[in-house]
């Protein structure tokens, strides 16, 4: 148990070092003119998007909905939209812009719960499922960086932010194998939840920023990260 533990907790430090690498690629946009930035900024918040409809729809609703009875799965991805739209809405009175952060937390940590009871069932399937979350983050964190840092945020808080938030992941696979790996129910309730709060958001702020006059290419970032995750979906067999 202690070495399905640790390799555990170092596929999911892996996968979360994405998060901040992807924050650090910001900073190759600077010699970028302005319109190749915003095309830029379009396309990979698109690909974001599709990296997250991916991991609702190929890991957490299938894996959430597999451990509780239907009528509990539809419930808890119901109560997640709903307090997220809540709490999206506390952070809008307080001017707050921290959408793609939010939906990158919901996305991450489900995922490393769900990566730790993995571990304990099939070795094979917890590496690959470790790669998906690790190429997700990447898009994601650029994504919630930029959109932080546009909003007056400082680069260095942010950088140490998402390191911090990376250190999560260890312990959220940590729960999953040892506690939630015992109590599936909780595990899929978890999933469910995250992918209601996930889908909320992405509608009310993620894929509004996407669109852009008279260019094509931004939709196609979406189908680009959709294919993302269907490609590591169909690897795990």
């Amino acid at each position: 148990m202690i070495d399905t533990l640790v390799d555990a907790m170092i596929l999911a430090t892996l996968a979360g070092l994405s998060i901040p690498l992807g924050a650090a690629c910001t900073w190759f946009e600077r010699g970028l003119s302005a319109e190749r930035d915003q095309s830029l900024n379009h396309f990979v918040t698109a690909f974001g998007g599709g990296a997250l409809i991916s991991a609702i729809a190929l890991v957490l609703v299938p894996e959430g909905a597999e451990r509780l009875p239907p009528v509990w799965a539809v419930l808890a991805f119901g109560l997640g939209g709903v307090v997220f739209m809540l709490v999206d809405r506390m952070l809008a009175l307080r001017g707050s812009h921290a959408s793609q952060f939010m939906a990158m937390l919901l996305d991450y940590l489900p995922e490393a719960m769900a990566l730790g009871a993995l571990l304990a069932v099939d070795r094979a399937v917890a590496v690959l499922v470790a790669a998906l979350i690790a190429l997700q983050n990447l898009p994601e964190g650029f994504n919630a960086f930029r959109e932080m840092r546009e909003n007056g945020a400082s680069g260095r808080s942010l950088i140490l932010l998402f390191l911090c938030m990376a250190l999560l992941g260890p312990a959220a696979a940590a729960v999953g194998l040892l506690v939630l790996g015992h109590l599936p129910g909780v595990l899929g309730a978890i999933m469910m939840f995250a992918s209601g709060g996930i889908l909320y958001l992405l509608f009310q702020d993620v894929a509004p920023q996407v669109a852009v006059k008279h260019h094509w290419s931004p939709p196609l970032g979406a189908v680009a990260g959709f294919m993302l995750g269907l490609a590591g979906h169909l690897a795990t067999g």
